[in-house]
């Protein structure tokens, strides 16, 4: 399945960052846009929904750009050790039992 393809404009309407607020998220490789060689610029889907977890980040936690890009670094790996550990278990469990 495709992912939705915007332009920075409808990015921008999407999310309510503006073009100077992109161009930072992108800069901080938070996202990036579908083809870096071929401007103007294009995001999937995705990226809108991970700047919207971004611009929540943003609101509750009172952070900047960059402290909103460690931030969801550090979400994005808490959920990775999450679902080792989850699959870990599963794995003792199964060994366990025999």
């Amino acid at each position: 399945m495709a992912n939705i393809t915007i332009t920075v404009t409808e990015f921008c309407l999407y999310t309510g960052v503006s073009e100077e607020e992109l161009d930072e998220i992108v800069g901080l490789g938070m996202i990036e846009p579908c083809d870096t060689r071929n401007p103007p610029w294009h995001f999937d889907d995705s990226a809108v929904a991970l700047v919207q977890e971004a611009m929540r980040l943003r609101r509750e936690l009172a952070l900047d750009w960059p402290g909103t890009a460690v931030t969801l670094t550090l979400l994005e790996e808490n959920r990775r050790l999450q679902r080792e550990n989850h699959q870990l278990i599963q794995r003792l469990t199964r060994f366990t039992s025999h």
